[in-house]
C-alpha cells in the first residue's frame, strides 16, 4: 500500500478573485456560494479533495480588505487564523488591473510566515492579449518566490488541472485527517442559508446584500413524506431594505425562494418546502451578539 499523504491550504486573496469559484471547481462539487459581490464568503468554509493517496483539505477564506464594521474585523481576523494554521497557501489574484495595497499586506503576512504559497491567476479567459498575463506573473514573483505559478480561468476550467497538481505537490507524508467521503465542514443549516443568500446577491442592488444575513430557523424532514421542510429568516438592517428584498406582491421574495429552494433540492436530493420571511435587525454588523446568532464569528 503506498504511503498517504496530505496538506492544509488556505487559499486567500483580495475580494471578488474567484477564490470559491476555484474551490468549488476543484472540489467538483459547490460548497461555497459565488457571486459578483465582494465579500460574498463571510466565514472560514474547509473543502475536502480526496484522490488515491491524497487529501487536499482547503479552507475558503473571506477576502481580504480594509474592515467597516465588527464583522468585516471577524472576517479579517478569520484569513489571518487560517494563514497561521496551515501547511501552505493559494494565493489568488486576477489576471488584469493594479496590485492592491491589501494584497502587498497580505503577501507580507505569508513571507512572514514563511510556509510554501502557490499563485493562481484567475479570470485569464478575460485576457485580450496575453502578454499581459506574463506582465503580471513578472510583478508578483518579484514580491514572493512562489512555489508554483499557474494562470487559471474558474468559469472555464482552464489551467485547473495544472493547479491541482501543484497543490498535490505541497502534499507531505501523513493519514487522512478525514474520511474519505467528506466535502465539507459547513453543516446543512448552514448550506441551506447561504444558498439563500447567494440568491439575493445576485437580484438586489448595491448597498443592501453586504446588510443582509439569514438564519434557518427551522429544517426537519417529514415522517410522512419524503419532504424537508425549511423555514428560513432574512435579517436585513433597515426597514427600506425589507421592502425591496419582499418586492411588489412579494414577487422579488417569491423568486428567490423558487430559485433558492431548487439548488437545495439539487444538492440535498430531495424536494423541499422552503418558507421565508424577512426581519429587521438595524446595525447588526457591528453588534456582537447578532454575529454570533449568525454564525458569523
Amino acid at each position: 500500500m503506498s504511503q498517504r499523504k496530505t496538506a492544509f491550504i488556505a487559499i486567500v486573496g483580495r475580494p471578488n478573485v474567484g477564490k470559491s469559484s476555484i474551490l468549488n471547481k476543484l472540489l467538483g462539487q459547490k460548497v461555497a456560494i459565488v457571486s459578483s459581490r465582494p465579500q460574498t464568503t463571510r466565514t472560514k468554509i474547509m473543502g475536502v479533495l480526496t484522490e488515491g493517496d491524497v487529501q487536499l483539505v482547503f479552507t475558503d477564506t473571506p477576502g481580504f480588505h480594509k474592515p467597516k464594521t465588527k464583522l468585516g474585523e471577524k472576517m479579517i481576523q478569520a484569513v489571518d487564523d487560517s494563514i497561521g494554521g496551515v501547511d501552505s497557501c493559494l494565493f489568488v489574484t486576477e489576471a488584469k488591473g493594479e496590485i492592491r495595497p491589501t494584497e502587498l499586506e497580505l503577501l507580507q503576512k505569508l513571507k512572514n510566515e514563511k510556509i510554501p504559497v502557490v499563485l493562481a491567476i484567475n479570470k485569464i479567459d478575460m485576457l485580450a492579449d496575453k502578454q499581459e498575463l506574463m506582465s503580471r506573473i513578472l510583478e508578483f514573483t518579484k514580491l514572493l518566490d512562489f512555489d508554483a505559478v499557474v494562470p487559471v480561468s474558474a468559469r472555464d476550467g482552464d489551467g485547473m488541472g495544472a493547479l491541482k497538481e501543484e497543490l498535490v505537490n505541497l502534499a507531505e507524508d501523513s493519514e487522512f485527517f478525514f474520511p474519505e467521503d467528506t466535502l465539507t465542514d459547513q453543516p446543512e443549516r448552514v448550506l441551506a442559508a447561504e444558498m439563500i443568500r447567494e440568491k439575493l446577491l445576485h437580484r438586489l442592488n448595491e448597498e443592501i446584500p453586504h446588510g443582509i444575513a439569514v438564519s434557518i430557523e427551522k429544517m426537519r424532514e417529514r415522517e410522512d413524506k419524503p419532504i424537508l421542510d425549511i423555514e428560513a429568516v432574512i435579517y436585513c438592517e433597515r426597514e427600506s431594505h425589507k421592502g425591496i428584498i419582499i418586492g411588489k406582491k412579494g414577487a422579488m421574495l417569491k423568486e428567490v425562494s423558487t430559485n433558492a429552494r431548487h439548488e437545495i433540492e439539487r444538492f440535498f436530493d430531495c424536494k423541499v418546502n422552503l418558507q421565508c420571511w424577512v426581519k429587521v435587525k438595524e446595525d447588526w454588523r457591528n453588534r456582537e451578539g447578532l454575529i454570533h446568532n449568525f454564525g458569523l464569528d
